[in-house]
């Protein structure tokens, strides 16, 4: 199943404060293990060693943590200033042999190989520069929306605090997770600005530069809204322990 061309960054830098816990978010337990350990053991079947986790808060205990199962690189988010920005973190640790990055985050822990292996096909196959991993939902509070062309590529995300009322109304949303073309990820996340409410950098906004220069963004619709939900309360944990259990 590995991909000599793959690199996957994973997100784990953030401090999670809805969870109500000075753990960091991504070590609480999932039936046991820590949420993260999902996601690397996927990440580990795509990519071999070729992993790179961005980590930021609590970093070290997230590393010794990660470390006792697994063969991976850790770069040092220091400042959480946004998604964009923790990309922008990983970047000098990308293999030389990548030509392909997948970006996961930390805090979805049921994403499955399979999954990110049909998302990487997708993108080399129809020869895009970025690729997104979209999913429909029917109640889409809290995540970001996407737009769609008519085309059927991604017009843009939309970040919920930054979208307006009819975009708000738009089912696709996004699931975080993405395939992108090594050379045009550094290219569009030295252009990115953090020109929005939360004064954040976006790795969203890479689909507005793509588009801006006439590259190629595909969408791919991942029909298990289970594999992409991502763990922000203690509640979704709750909720996803429970589906997990069903499954």
């Amino acid at each position: 199943m590995m991909n000599d061309t793959i690199a996957i960054i994973i997100l784990a830098a953030g401090k999670g404060t809805r969870m109500k816990s000075e753990r960091a978010k991504v070590l609480h337990a999932l039936s046991g293990r820590p949420m993260i350990m999902y996601v690397v053991d996927t990440a580990v079947k795509v990519a071999g060693d070729d992993i790179i986790i961005v980590i930021g808060n609590q970093a070290d205990t997230v590393k010794n943590v990660v470390s006792a199962g697994a063969d991976v690189q850790f770069v040092l988010q220091e400042e959480q200033k946004g998604t964009g920005h923790a990309v922008r973190c990983a970047l000098p640790a990308l293999p030389d042999h990548c030509q392909h990055v997948v970006i996961l985050s930390g805090d979805v822990p049921l994403i499955k190989s399979l999954t990110i292996l049909h998302l990487i096909d997708k993108h080399v196959n129809e020869i895009n520069d970025v690729t997104v991993l979209g999913v429909n939902f029917d109640n889409p509070f809290g995540y970001g929306r996407i737009v769609v062309n008519p085309a059927g590529g991604v017009e843009k995300i939309v970040e919920e605090t930054d979208a307006s009322e009819s975009e708000r109304y738009l089912n696709i949303v996004n699931s975080g997770i993405y395939c992108v073309e090594k050379k045009f990820l550094e290219k569009s996340l030295s252009k990115i600005k953090s020109n929005n409410k939360q004064n954040e950098i976006y790795l969203t906004d890479i689909v507005e530069v793509a588009n801006n220069f006439h590259k190629k963004v595909g969408l791919m619709i991942c029909n298990d809204q289970a594999e992409v939900m991502g763990i922000n309360t203690p509640e979704d944990l709750l909720n996803i322990e429970t589906m997990q259990m069903k499954s």
